[in-house]
């Protein structure tokens, strides 16, 4: 066997020092846990504002930044699907560009996009609590902290149980929105005006124009999709992941955007659209809740805010699964500290890699502005979405004699608008907010730095073995 015989038989088995314990409704569970968030109850929100308060444009932004994320999830699947390996895009980017790429991705997520992400969805779940216990900004914090650190105990107790919490979680939290949903649905009485007529009077008194809306809104909108990524980094976890895990992606994208765009759609039908415009002018964005208060009456708000507890406890523990094993991959390819690729003897979970992580959150509950750290998050992942699209037939091209079970449709022109989708994002972004753009795009190149060094160190050890 040659060398890039045997380099690509390493690529594409099935063996693994894991257990494979998570099948197809675990992995969507574990896509659908991260992303419906507390975004549902709020997003819909940001979105109407961006299109001109005009309902048919919301609802389309939200079917478009579904689809958007379908068609980046396909990419992840194609190359989920013929490379099942822990560590998902660090795995894509090496193989495609170069490692230095790879390393970037997982150094800022180690950095930033895990426990940045962690730390903000921890404070935000006990910010939910605040005004039924009274408790103040450092109470909120010290919540946050003491969540993260239970989270992060079971999370070590195997990947079995943290499936199995996170199975769990997606159905609870699917209640309490689907009663608003469907009760919303079938109950309200306000038939909503989706025409665009009135988009195209509010682009001329405001020097813009409909397509540039619609780009402001599905922007906002993506922001409630982010988390599908993650799946692919517990590849090596999962049953048949050949199969499973483009089944389980295209599953969870695509139920997630029908649950976004049927929710807005139900308030809707709900609130009158002067109420809606007059809650969002008065800075009140939690729609959801009104709905439920008018629906339900005086427990509507405890329906809510359960709600959306449960919906931000899937995504946390989701987020605490997933990112660890990334590291994990960092280590294992041998640029990052060796700690980081142990597994645990009982339990066989990269147990070092998940405690850092969760004292990294804690740190960051005590010390940033989350909101600020949040938006850099989704700037960083933005590029390294646009890269590992790109990567689809950069890798069809370099490995042609891999196995592909399961293929991007409409290739080659869906990878090529998604990839220019996600490159205007960016450019958009940054455009937008300089600061951002210097700090979320600064940290990859920071990465690339302690790439180089650990690379150095690597180097030298290996002349000092042939010495």
């Amino acid at each position: 066997m040659t060398k890039k015989e045997s380099h690509v038989s390493n690529l594409t088995t099935e063996d693994t020092g894991f257990r494979r314990e998570i099948g197809v409704f675990g992995g969507v569970s574990i896509i659908g846990g991260i992303m419906i968030g507390s975004g549902i109850f709020y997003l819909g929100s940001y979105v109407l504002e961006r299109v001109g308060m005009n309902s048919g444009l919301a609802l389309l932004c939200w079917v478009l930044a579904g689809v958007i994320s379908l068609f980046g999830g396909l990419c992840y699947a194609e190359l989920g699907a013929a490379m099942p390996k822990s560590g998902g895009r660090l795995v894509y980017l090496d193989e495609a560009f170069h490692p230095v790429v790879g390393f970037m991705a997982g150094f800022t997520d180690l950095v930033i996009g895990g426990p940045g992400s962690i730390a903000a969805v921890a404070t935000a779940l006990i910010a939910v609590l605040q005004p039924y216990f009274g408790l103040s900004d450092f109470g909120v914090k010290i919540g946050a902290i003491v969540f993260i650190i239970i989270i992060t105990a079971y999370n070590l107790g195997g990947v079995k149980l943290a499936s199995l919490v996170q199975n769990i979680s997606m159905v609870a939290k699917l209640i309490p929105i689907a009663l608003i949903m469907l009760v919303a649905l079938f109950a309200g009485r306000v038939s909503p005006d989706l025409s665009l007529g009135s988009a195209s009077v509010y682009a001329a008194n405001h020097n813009t124009n409909i397509f540039s809306m619609i780009a402001f809104g599905v922007v906002a909108a993506l922001w409630a999709f982010e988390g599908w990524t993650n799946l692919n980094t517990v590849a090596e976890e999962m049953k048949e992941p050949k199969k499973n895990l483009p089944l389980a992606l295209i599953i969870g994208i695509g139920s997630v955007t029908i649950i976004y765009a049927l929710f807005n759609f139900s308030v809707m039908r709900v609130l009158p659209h002067e109420e809606i415009v007059k809650m969002i002018d008065s800075g009140d964005l939690y729609l959801g809740t009104a709905v439920a208060e008018k629906v339900f009456g005086s427990t509507g708000a405890i329906v809510v805010s359960l709600g959306m507890i449960l919906s931000m406890f899937g995504s946390a523990n989701g987020m605490v699964l997933a990112q660890p094993r990334m590291y994990y991959a960092m280590a294992k390819e041998g640029h990052f500290f060796k700690s980081y690729a142990k597994l645990h003897p009982k339990t066989r979970v990269p147990h070092v890699a998940i405690i850092v992580q969760g004292v990294l959150s804690v740190i960051l509950v005590l010390m940033r502005n989350l909101s600020q750290l949040t938006d850099m998050v989704v700037m960083s992942a933005m590029v390294f979405n646009a890269l590992v699209i790109i990567a689809v037939p950069v890798l069809r091209k370099k490995y042609p004699e891999i196995e592909r079970p399961y293929k991007v449709w409409f290739y080659p022109v869906s990878v090529i608008v998604t990839a220019l989708i996600f490159v205007a994002l960016i450019v958009t972004s940054a455009m937008e907010d300089v600061v951002l753009a210097f700090v979320g795009l600064g940290v990859p190149v920071l990465g690339a730095l302690v790439y180089y060094i650990f690379d150095l160190k690597l180097k030298k050890e290996k002349r000092e073995d042939h010495e």
